[in-house]
């Protein structure tokens, strides 16, 4: 059991790892060795996954990569392997192969996505069946990189898609944010769709889903209308901790939420705000003000 000093302050309880909710997925873009294992040293206790982002782990030398890996195990950390590296094995048909090193290398998780290789749905079902035959963990990625793109997709066509993708095995799916968080479930401003979300919590609930939050703001909203145990990715690996200081409420931002007992009242309207008062687990006084036309 890892000791953390001032002891006598009591903190929310994330649960001991492997948890599978409160998730906090980091984004590797090629630490070296040594920065990972200080990474893990000061943090790990924080981090559920590394993803090795943008196709970095086939850019390592083998055995640098592998002590990655190791490092990572021995936290009890899951390391993926990234949704664009099967996309480009896909399109190069070389699935099977990609897997096999997977497995060789000891990668616990694949991401299977569609960001930006144009496959059908129903091929990308099949790859979600085929990482999960192979005994790996499937986690899924609905949205696409190119902004103009992703905007065009419904949001029907949205839930639908995780829906399947969940129904195929994917253990969890991941909501398109990208590094810039100006993508899928964020606005070109960087601003949360909350009719996206609002619909997600609704319809999927937020148990399942792990959404790509790399700015703070994100994550402080998420935190606020779905709660500390919501699963967040694209965490820079340099704010891991900071996060964790979030989902606790030991910084400003988040305090009143996790820290003050007692009463809070939110005011809030539609059914979006319904949703976001369910999550927090208080009670919901409904008023029903009709509208008197003159």
């Amino acid at each position: 059991m890892t000791e953390h000093p001032f002891a006598s302050i009591s903190i929310l309880d994330l649960g001991k790892k492997p948890r599978s909710q409160g998730l906090t997925s980091v984004l590797d873009k090629g630490l070296g060795p040594a920065a990972l294992a200080d990474l893990v040293r000061s943090s790990g206790a924080w981090i559920d996954v590394v993803k090795f982002g943008w196709g970095t782990s086939r850019m390592l030398p083998a055995e640098v990569l592998r002590e990655k890996l190791a490092i990572l195990a021995n936290a009890g950390i899951r390391a993926c392997t990234g949704g664009t590296m099967l996309e480009v094995a896909k399109a190069q048909n070389q699935v099977e192969a990609f897997l096999d090193s997977a497995l060789e290398l000891g990668f616990p998780i694949v991401e299977v996505s569609n960001g930006v290789h144009p496959m059908p749905a129903y091929e990308k079902l099949e790859l979600i069946v085929q990482v999960r035959d192979r005994g790996l963990v499937a986690w899924s990625e609905v949205g696409k990189k190119d902004p103009e793109e992703d905007a065009r997709i419904p949001i029907g066509e949205r839930l639908a898609a995780i829906r399947s993708e969940l129904d195929a095995g994917a253990e969890k799916v991941i909501l398109e944010g990208r590094e810039s968080g100006t993508v899928g479930i964020f606005d070109s401003a960087g601003q949360p769709v909350r009719e996206l979300l609002d619909r997600l919590a609704e319809e999927i609930g937020t148990e399942a889903l792990v959404f790509e939050t790399p700015r703070k703001e994100q994550q402080v909203w998420m935190i606020q209308n779905f709660g500390p145990a919501v699963n967040l990715a694209n965490i820079a690996s340099t704010d891991a901790i900071s996060l964790a200081t979030l989902r606790t409420g030991l910084r400003g931002d988040t305090f009143r939420d996790v820290q003050l007992s007692g009463t809070q009242v939110f005011l809030e309207m539609g059914v979006g705000g319904a949703m976001r008062a369910r999550t927090r687990g208080g009670v919901v006084v409904l008023i029903d003000a009709p509208v008197q036309l003159w």
